[in-house]
């Protein structure tokens, strides 16, 4: 399977540009790819409590329907991040977007600390069935807990995608952790970054990788701008899981309640306290 990391610098609340820059990319993509992924956010930027009633999308606004149009025009699968706006509750959400439409939307679960204010915490963990693998997602922050891969793996996914917008002096830490969530899943990881710096003193640090169901690191890009192309060998996910499964040997398992929609969509509610 191939797929293409779109590591690009965005810039905050300037979601024109950086649907430009996006649609560029898709247009871009090489005629065997089948899913390119973008950075946390990618769509709109990271807004503040100040802009994000302006700056958040609904996801039928017209950001995610011209991405939309364009994963039809070149049938490739589009993973990106949008500041979601759902009848003014905003979330850090990332879409699984195909020719047919969104197929997985995920809204961050774990808040970084400049986040909380601005969004509202997602309350589940989403999987589906894309291209005969069951694929989640996750965003940023979320990669530093191990709970939320796993939650994903007890629903069965093979492919943990993650939209980050990690930065200075945090990048050697998603580097361990998307091996790490790769690893102690039996699962393969991939994790693309934004680059160059935001709004205010951050700098965001790249390091987009790719790591397989062994954890071992097979792709990482530097701090530079750059569309990158990586090969997933899908006979790896057999391999690692040959002669054990950490999730049948595992002795607990995470506690929420598992809903299986007709769609073939499946969640994990996180229990609330």
């Amino acid at each position: 399977m191939k797929v293409e990391f779109a590591q690009l610098a965005g810039r905050d609340n300037d979601t024109a540009y950086n649907l430009e820059r996006a649609l560029a990319s898709i247009a871009a993509c090489a005629d065997d790819t089948q899913l390119i992924v973008f950075p946390e956010t990618h769509l709109t930027g990271f807004p503040t409590s100040e802009t994000v009633a302006a700056i958040a999308e609904p996801l039928d606004g017209p950001a995610v329907q011209a991405i939309i149009q364009a994963a039809r025009a070149r049938d490739v699968a589009v993973v990106i991040g949008i500041a979601e706006n759902d009848g003014g509750q905003f979330y850090n959400a990332t879409l699984l977007i195909t020719s047919e439409g969104i197929a997985l939307k995920y809204r961050k679960t774990h808040l970084w600390p400049l986040e909380r204010g601005v969004f509202n915490p997602g309350d589940r963990y989403p999987t589906c069935m894309w291209n005969g693998l069951r694929v989640g997602l996750l965003i940023c922050y979320d990669i530093e807990f191990p709970e939320t891969a796993r939650a994903l793996a007890q629903l069965g996914a093979e492919l943990l995608i993650v939209t980050n917008g990690n930065m200075d002096p945090y990048g050697p830490t998603h580097r361990t952790a998307i091996m790490a969530r790769a690893q102690e899943n039996q699962a393969f990881a991939l994790m693309v970054n934004r680059v160059e710096a935001g709004d205010g003193d951050l700098v965001f640090a790249g390091g987009s990788a790719l790591v397989d169901p062994f954890g071992t690191l097979l792709f990482e890009a530097g701090r530079e701008e750059g569309q990158f192309a990586v090969e997933l060998d899908l006979d790896r996910l057999a391999a690692a899981r040959k002669d054990y499964r950490y999730l049948d040997d595992q002795r607990m398992k995470l506690p929420g309640e598992v809903i299986e929609h007709s769609d073939g969509t499946r969640e994990l509610l996180i229990p609330q306290h």
